[in-house]
C-alpha cells in the first residue's frame, strides 16, 4: 500500500466505522492466510477455505480501494 494511501486510511480510521471494519477485516484474513500458508500440506477442504479467505480478503480490498478513492477526490477539491 502506498504512503498516500496508509496515511489517508490513518486519518479516517477513527471516524470511519466502514473503513474501521474493512481494515479489521482485512488484517483478519491475511493473519487467517499467513496461517494457512505456513503448511505443508492442504486437505481439499482446507484448500476450499484458504480460497474463500482470499476471495474475501479480496473483496474487502476492493472496498478500502473504493473507500480511498472518495477520500482523494474529497482531497483533490478542498
Amino acid at each position: 500500500m502506498e504512503k498516500r494511501d496508509q496515511e489517508i486510511i490513518e486519518r479516517h480510521l477513527a471516524s470511519d466505522p466502514e473503513l474501521k471494519q474493512c481494515m479489521e477485516k482485512h488484517e483478519e484474513y491475511e493473519r487467517k492466510l499467513e496461517e494457512w500458508n505456513r503448511r505443508v500440506y492442504l486437505s481439499p477442504e482446507e484448500e476450499i477455505e484458504r480460497k474463500k479467505i482470499q476471495k474475501l480478503k479480496l473483496a474487502g480490498r476492493d472496498r478500502i480501494e473504493t473507500l480511498l478513492a472518495k477520500y482523494r477526490s474529497q482531497g483533490s477539491r478542498g
